[in-house]
């Protein structure tokens, strides 16, 4: 029952933040500088506050971290884990490569997910156990079960290029699959829970980028850890996400240098 409740909830807060969103898309908005020199507008840290209105006005006692507005209470049995804006770089250029991102965690296991690409007009969401839908409809991963036939998407791999023995790891992989495309953010995890794409990798994420997506993913019938093989926590700096336990198995073979 309070799957449900909870569903139903970040549902609306991911609608509540869309309206904000889409009040300031186009608008030239003025660009700050965080302390980690990212970008930040009035539109993530309005867009945060409509959602931790929402989500805090129905539960006061859970916890909440946001990227704009940081951790609270996260001795909580429940945390809300929460990006406003993934992608504020693309919401400022004006290109569609960014979304809300809300996710719920109990103790330390992630249970429900949404991803709402605004500009897409994708809203994603699954809770455990329950499947994963988009646009409400169900989706699954693909049953493609070898590399030679799998499509592979890069996202943030800074790291793995600055790092010449990742970087050979990382194009034996390219040299495996049957294509290679980046298609970023929210939008490869949209991809490959519905059976589009096959495999995602990443070297350079937080656990706000990919929470609610992880959800997603497994639900649809995915694997999704990071790139030692271990699940997302509050810690996870970097993602290695398939279809299927084969196709994991034989990308983490090739990523980890053939160990």
């Amino acid at each position: 029952m309070y799957k449900k409740q909870f569903l139903s909830l970040a549902i609306e807060a991911a609608h509540a933040g869309e309206e904000v969103i889409r009040h300031y898309y186009s608008s030239n908005l003025k660009v700050s500088l965080k302390q980690d020199q990212t970008p930040v507008t009035v539109a993530d840290i309005e867009t945060e506050q409509k959602i931790k209105e929402v989500i805090l006005g129905a539960y006061p006692h859970h916890g909440f971290y946001g990227e704009e507005t940081g951790k609270t209470n996260l001795d909580a049995e429940y945390t809300w884990l929460i990006d406003p804006i993934d992608g504020t770089k693309s919401f400022i250029r004006e290109y569609p490569f960014f979304s809300t991102q809300i996710a719920l965690m109990k103790n330390d296991e992630l249970i429900l997910g949404v991803s709402n690409g605004v500009m897409f007009d994708e809203l994603a969401w699954a809770s455990r156990d329950e499947g994963a839908f988009l646009n409400d409809m169900p989706i699954r991963v693909s049953d493609i079960n070898t590399l030679q036939a799998a499509s592979l998407s890069t996202g943030n791999i800074v790291s793995m290029i600055g790092n010449s023995v990742a970087w050979v790891a990382m194009s034996q992989l390219m040299q495996s699959v049957n294509r290679t495309r980046g298609y970023g953010d929210f939008y490869h995890y949209h991809l490959l829970a519905s059976g589009k794409i096959d495999l995602v990798v990443e070297s350079d994420v937080n656990i706000l980028d990919i929470a609610a997506l992880s959800v997603i993913v497994t639900e649809a019938g995915g694997v999704f850890t990071d790139l030692d093989g271990d699940p997302p926590n509050l810690g996870t700096t970097s993602v290695l996400a398939a279809n299927s336990v084969d196709i994991h198995h034989q990308a983490k073979y090739l990523l980890s240098g053939n160990k």
